[in-house]
């Protein structure tokens, strides 16, 4: 669906906006992979991380030199959101110690989990430590979670952690679910389930073919099924009895600023940088393929993102096969950066699902 004048005219405006953004590249979210550690073997997973990872965990004492060293004598630590990740977070047992270093450092932090080991127990420990902001995998009702988790288990876990968090109001917290067929006719059920349990915050993203998703045809929607999510979210936000959005993963047409609170916009690389689990330093982690800027244990980080960006930056570089003359191109600049192969390629459009 193309976008219409009125929706044309807000769109050159927020563009403009996101090139100075562009310009300015001011550091705002720090990921760090701490683990490719897992406890699940997920379907859908970008990175294929497993229980006995052959990469070894950063150490922590890696880290905090670079923060200390090379990114804390740049920003003010308070505008810089870091966030653990993985892998599962919380198979690191000085999870904790992490938290509060950063904490004493004047960073907050959060995490992304499966909700597999986040115990009540557990929890307040993290929150002792500091934790800010949580988000928690669940995918729908219990078949279908557990079938894309691989675990029996899976489904139970989560709705334990978010019971958890739910009693904490003073976290920023959200629930996090991938959309796959079986679950497309119950979103308004899921939804009303989500309230029942005290979920405020409920992000939606669609499944693209990398990783462990490559291939497998059980976890892509069709066009009409993708279209029908984005249906249902507006029609949600609408209602407001859940604050649901589609997540940042891709310029979505006339559905720009009505699945989202803004339009779309790529943040890798431009306020979002990660420093991977073997010191590699990119955009966000959703980043799989190979755009890695630099490495922790041979550059300096703040060089590196000052210097080192032009891929995520100029995105002129991606105006080649289906997006060369495509009249969205400066909204979308060839969709996401984790949507792009380690030749640049574009692996899929969610714009053109929606023509």
């Amino acid at each position: 669906m193309r976008p219409g004048l009125r929706k044309r005219i807000a769109l050159r405006l927020f563009a403009d906006m996101y090139a100075d953004k562009v310009a300015r590249h001011e550091l705002r979210t720090l990921f760090w992979e701490m683990t490719l550690r897992c406890n699940l073997a997920c379907r859908h997973c970008g990175s294929d991380c497993r229980a006995d990872s052959s990469v070894a965990d950063m150490p922590l004492a890696d880290f905090l030199k670079v923060l200390d060293e090379e990114i804390t004598p740049h920003v003010r630590p308070k505008d810089v959101l870091i966030v653990f990740s993985g892998g599962e977070v919380l198979v690191r047992d000085d999870l904790e110690e992490a938290g509060r270093a950063v904490t004493e450092r004047g960073y907050a932090w959060g995490m992304v989990t499966n909700g597999m080991l986040l115990t009540e127990k557990r929890l307040a420990g993290l929150v002792d430590s500091g934790l800010r902001s949580l988000s928690v995998s669940l995918d729908g009702f219990a078949d279908t979670h557990n079938y894309i988790r691989r675990n029996p288990l899976a489904f139970d876990r989560a709705v334990a952690a978010i019971d958890a968090v739910v009693a904490r109001p003073a976290l920023a917290f959200d629930v996090i679910t991938c959309v796959t067929s079986p679950m497309v006719p119950r979103l308004g059920e899921f939804a009303g389930w989500l309230v029942s349990r005290g979920v405020r915050s409920w992000r939606i993203f669609s499944i693209f073919p990398a990783g462990r998703a490559e291939g497998d045809d059980t976890l892509s929607l069709s066009n009409e099924e993708f279209r029908a999510v984005l249906d249902f979210i507006v029609r949600t936000r609408r209602q407001g009895r859940i604050d649901v959005s589609y997540a940042c993963e891709g310029f979505l047409g006339d559905y720009e600023a009505e699945v989202r609170d803004d339009f779309y916009q790529c943040a890798a690389g431009v306020s979002v940088a990660s420093i991977r689990v073997d010191g590699s330093i990119s955009g966000c982690t959703s980043v799989r393929s190979d755009f890695t800027q630099g490495n922790i244990y041979r550059d300096h980080f703040w060089d590196v993102w000052q210097n080192r960006f032009e891929p995520f930056r100029n995105r002129e570089w991606a105006r080649t096969g289906e997006c060369a003359e495509c009249d969205m191109f400066r909204y979308c600049q060839g969709g996401g950066m984790h949507l792009r192969d380690n030749d640049r390629h574009l692996m899929y459009c969610h714009y053109k699902k929606l023509l």
